[in-house]
């Protein structure tokens, strides 16, 4: 019998939100669902919070995840840019943590480590990645969605069960065994 798990990524953000889930079935891995939150046209912040909580909230009732993984914020020099982008990633995590969901949080650099094997990746580099590990060749509007599929992946390689995708583990491999995709 196969045990079937369900992890929902997040990427946040104060104007784009990216999110994906995905669903380990056995040695099996696939994607559920991607997407994007746009912000922009809110310009309350306290509004654009609560959207963030809705949204979340629908992903977490839809889809039932086991799991949530998020990608920590990036401390810049910017003090204001940090405490928004916090606050997002805490309203994010708020219907996880009512639900008493296991949440794990990842830096930036450790998500493109595990996805690319270069932790400096290109959002580009990423989604690529992304693409090939689970087999499907549309491009989101927005990179941030295969940002949110890339935190559910990371989770996954660092619970200690890899899948790879025809034995890709690194961007140098993936360029060498897809040189029609890479421009």
């Amino acid at each position: 019998m196969n045990e079937k798990k369900i992890i929902l990524g997040i990427d946040p953000g104060t104007v784009i939100l990216g999110y994906g889930l995905i669903c380990l079935e056995g040695k099996d891995l696939s994607l559920l669902s991607m997407g994007v939150l746009r912000l922009q046209k809110y310009s309350d912040p306290l509004i654009r919070l609560g959207k963030i909580y809705e949204r979340i909230d629908h992903l977490i009732q839809e889809f039932n995840p086991d799991e949530v993984a998020i990608e920590a914020p990036f401390y810049g020099k910017n003090v204001q840019s940090m405490l928004k982008l916090g606050r997002a990633q805490g309203i994010a995590l708020a219907p996880a943590l009512i639900r008493s969901l296991p949440v794990f949080e990842y830096a930036p650099r450790k998500i493109k480590q595990a996805i690319t094997g270069n932790g400096n990746a290109s959002k580009e580099q990423v989604a690529l990645m992304v693409q090939t590990l689970l087999r499907f060749r549309e491009t989101p509007d927005f990179l941030d969605a295969t940002d949110g599929v890339a935190v559910a992946l990371c989770h996954h390689y660092q619970s200690g069960r890899p899948v790879s995708a025809g034995g890709t583990k690194s961007w140098q491999e993936f360029i060498r065994k897809n040189p029609d995709r890479v421009h």
